[in-house]
């Protein structure tokens, strides 16, 4: 019955508003997020850094163009993504939102705890900048390759460059 469904409904909104009050009062998650601390964990836990489509997408061009690679060293800092040994050549590649690509479309600051995001950011950035001068000191040429510049209308002009900076470092 239609009464019967209306009851229901305004049970289960009941107990979801006590459930959201006894998280707050717990501190058992903010008021910004919808999920609780250990949702929200597992969710960030699912988010992979390694094996990305952008990562395939560069590996599979590489490979079909005869190049033959590293994939994760773990000997070297950073973890590069990419590692061409034969061409001492490392290739990092790069989520626009995690690594704060400056002036790019796909990364905007979150409008909630922007403060906390935006260190977390600048901790990637300042990391990646270190870890990159310290391969270059080692005598590797380092190249970044970001998320965006593998989109549709991108993706050949920026693979295709790719391998001629390679091509021309061996020389």
């Amino acid at each position: 019955k239609l009464s019967d469904l209306n009851v229901y409904v305004v049970v289960i909104i009941s107990f979801y508003e006590i459930h959201l009050y006894i998280c707050n009062l717990t501190n058992e998650i903010d008021m910004a997020d919808v999920h609780t601390k250990d949702i929200r964990s597992y969710n960030m836990s699912c988010i992979k850094n390694k094996n990305t489509k952008p990562e395939m997408i560069v590996r599979q061009y590489l490979f079909k163009k005869g190049f033959r690679f590293r994939i994760n060293e773990k000997r070297l800092p950073g973890v590069p993504d990419i590692v061409l040994p034969r061409y001492r050549t490392i290739i990092f590649v790069h989520g626009c939102f995690w690594h704060g690509h400056s002036n790019c479309r796909y990364f905007t600051l979150p409008k909630t705890r922007t403060e906390w995001w935006r260190n977390i950011i600048n901790t990637n950035k300042k990391r990646d900048l270190d870890v990159s001068l310290e391969l270059q000191q080692a005598g590797w040429l380092v190249l970044t390759i970001w998320e965006c510049q593998l989109k549709s209308a991108n993706r050949q002009e920026t693979l295709d460059n790719l391998v001629a900076n390679i091509q021309f470092k061996s020389f």
